[in-house]
């Protein structure tokens, strides 16, 4: 693939052992190593306007992107480098029989990606948490196969419920708070520790209590060339729904921009 022009890079952490294929897409990609507990990054794509997802919850991020291949080899890098990827139930739904694995978002990069993981001492695909308080999970999907780690962190009205379809997938059962499971509970409950990199492929309204527990290192963001807008049909999500902040109140430092055409590769951290 051609290279992402680099606008400029002031990422913090140490430069991960990216080969060569990667090394010549990306450049270097330096993630930080928290002593206190893993550091949590999220991944999305939006229009100039912030728009995630049209048509919800049907829609998906490749409708904003057009698919865009760049796009997609920069997600299969953050699923590469990652021990774990948290999802929500929603996203299970929304996404049918897909696996949140680097190989499974871009192909053509499977070996790099693989070859990435193996330098890194990491398991061949990364833990898959599935976040549902309730349980309303079709435990047939693929994710759930046994072709990658998988865990299901809920409630134990959830464990129950799931518990009657008989599927054999681990289930860690924790306390909710005001009627949601707060990621540190999801953390804690798959043995995510200090050092651990997680990426956070929830949607917009989980993004939205994970900021407001202040339980989010990075943003990567993809900003694709197109205008969507709101108030029409059908409906749109925007990056953060169902919270508030006051400007200023959930800063971010821009770390580094790469372009691709028109497309920009944004990292974001936390001020």
């Amino acid at each position: 693939m051609d290279p992402l022009a680099m606008l400029f890079d002031e990422s913090r952490g140490d430069a991960l052992p990216l080969p060569t294929e990667l090394a010549a897409l990306y450049g270097t990609l330096r993630m930080p190593a928290r002593g206190d507990r893993p550091h949590v990054f999220t991944n999305f794509v939006t229009s100039v306007d912030g728009i995630v997802a049209i048509d919800p919850p049907r829609g998906t991020g490749a409708e904003v992107s057009g698919g865009d291949a760049h796009d997609r080899a920069v997600m299969g890098l953050l699923r590469a480098v990652a021990d774990a990827v948290i999802v929500g139930g929603g996203n299970l739904r929304a996404e049918g029989d897909h696996v949140w694995t680097a190989a499974r978002i871009f192909p053509d990069l499977a070996p790099a990606y693989a070859a990435l993981r193996g330098k890194m001492g990491k398991p061949p695909a990364p833990l898959q948490v599935v976040v549902s308080g309730e349980g309303d999970l079709d435990l047939s999907r693929a994710v759930f196969s046994g072709d990658v780690p998988a865990l299901v962190v809920t409630t134990a009205a959830g464990a129950a419920r799931l518990r009657a379809q008989r599927g054999r997938v681990p289930l860690a059962v924790v306390e909710p708070e005001h009627g949601w499971i707060p990621l540190r509970a999801v953390l804690a409950a798959a043995g995510l520790g200090p050092g651990a990199l997680v990426l956070a492929e929830s949607g917009p309204s989980s993004t939205a209590r994970y900021l407001a527990e202040d339980a989010l290192d990075e943003l990567f963001l993809t900003r694709a060339p197109i205008l969507v807008g709101r108030g029409g049909v059908p409906s749109v999500l925007g990056l953060v729904e169902g919270r508030f902040f006051p400007p200023g109140a959930r800063a971010l430092e821009l770390v580094s921009a790469r372009r691709r055409g028109s497309f920009l590769f944004l990292r974001y951290a936390r001020g």
